[in-house]
C-alpha cells in the first residue's frame, strides 16, 4: 500500500515538475556524465558488467525524455581515455555492450520517425574494428536527419580534442590552407569532434549522476566556453530518474532567470546615472558598471 501510494506521488511530482519547465526556456544541449555504473553493481553484490548493462537501459529512456521534453543536442559520456586503464576484460564488454546499442538504434524505427542524427566522438584509433563499422553504419544512416541530435562519447578526452583540432588547423596553415589570421576561436571550435565544420556546440547544461562534483575532461572547449550550467546528483546512473533530469533542466532555468535579472540591474543602475549624473563627473558606481559589460559578462 505504501508503495502504491508513493508511486502515484511521484508521478504527480513528476507531470507538476514537467509542467513547470516546459514553461520557460529548454536547453538546446544537454551533456550527461553517466557516472556510477560500477558502484551501482557493487551494492547489489553483482558483476560490473551488470551495471553496465542497467546504466544502458536508462540510456535509452533519457534519450526518450529529452527527446519529448524538446531538447534538440544530447550528447552522452560513455567512454573516456581514462577508462582504458580498466581491465582489458570491462573494456571489452564495455565495447560489446555500446555496439549493441548503436545496432538496435539503427534497426529501432524510432530513430527514424524521430529524425534523430547519431554521431560518435572521441579517437576512433583505439576502438575495435566491429564497432567502427557500427558507427559508420548508423551515422551514414541518421546523416541527413536533423531534428535531434545524439553524441556519443567514446575514446573521448577533452584535452586530447582540443591537441587535435590545434594538430589539424597547424596542418591546413602548413599547407597553406589556412593563414594564422584565420585562427580564431571561431576555427577551432569547427575542428573538434567528431569532424571538421561538423563539431559538437556549445553545451547549456551538464549532467553528472553518481555524487562526485566534476566534470572530468568532458567538452572542456564547448562548456567553459558557454558557461554552462551543471547539476550534480547522487544517484547511480542506473538509479537515474525522469524527476532527476527534469530538476536539473529547472537549475539551468533558475541560473538563466538569474543573469538576466543581473542584467536588468546593471542597465538600470546605467540609466538612472545617466538620467540625474552631472555631465564631466567622474561616477564610481558607473566605472564599476561599465567594465563589467565590456568583459562580456551578461
Amino acid at each position: 500500500m505504501k508503495n502504491r501510494a508513493f508511486g502515484i506521488f511521484y508521478q504527480k511530482y513528476e507531470q507538476m515538475l514537467e509542467k513547470e519547465i516546459l514553461r520557460s526556456e529548454i536547453p538546446d544541449h544537454i551533456a550527461v556524465i553517466m557516472d556510477g555504473n560500477r558502484r551501482y553493481a557493487g551494492q547489489l553484490g553483482k558483476a560490473r558488467s551488470f551495471g553496465h548493462a542497467m546504466g544502458a537501459e536508462v540510456t535509452e529512456q533519457v534519450i526518450e525524455w529529452c527527446y519529448e521534453i524538446g531538447v534538440k543536442q544530447l550528447t552522452l559520456y560513455a567512454l573516456s581515455t581514462e577508462n582504458f586503464h580498466r581491465s582489458e576484460e570491462e573494456v571489452d564488454g564495455l565495447f560489446n555492450l555500446i555496439n549493441e546499442k548503436f545496432l538496435k538504434l539503427y534497426s529501432d524505427k524510432r530513430t527514424y520517425e524521430k529524425e534523430m542524427q547519431v554521431r560518435a566522438i572521441g579517437d576512433r584509433a583505439r576502438l575495435p574494428a566491429f564497432l567502427n563499422e557500427s558507427i559508420e553504419k548508423i551515422e551514414k544512416a541518421t546523416e541527413h536527419h536533423k531534428k535531434f541530435n545524439l553524441n556519443v562519447a567514446i575514446a573521448y578526452g577533452g584535452r586530447q580534442d582540443i591537441m587535435q583540432a590545434v594538430r589539424d588547423i597547424a596542418a591546413c596553415v602548413s599547407s597553406g590552407k589556412l593563414s594564422l589570421e584565420d585562427v580564431d576561436e571561431n576555427l577551432i571550435s569547427k575542428h573538434l569532434y567528431p569532424a571538421p565544420g561538423v563539431s559538437v556546440p556549445n553545451v547549456d547544461l551538464i549532467v553528472r549522476t553518481g555524487g562526485d562534483e566534476r566534470v572530468s575532461n568532458f567538452l572542456p572547449w564547448q562548456a567553459n566556453g558557454s558557461e554552462c550550467a551543471t547539476y550534480f546528483c547522487a544517484p547511480f546512473w542506473p538509479e537515474f530518474r525522469k524527476i532527476d533530469l527534469l530538476r536539473s533542466i529547472r537549475i539551468y532555468q533558475a541560473r538563466k532567470d538569474e543573469k538576466k535579472r543581473e542584467h536588468s540591474y546593471r542597465v538600470s543602475k546605467v540609466i538612472n546615472f545617466l538620467r540625474v549624473g552631472k555631465c564631466g563627473e567622474k561616477n564610481e558606481e558607473l566605472g564599476q558598471l561599465l567594465p563589467i559589460k565590456k568583459q562580456g559578462v551578461s
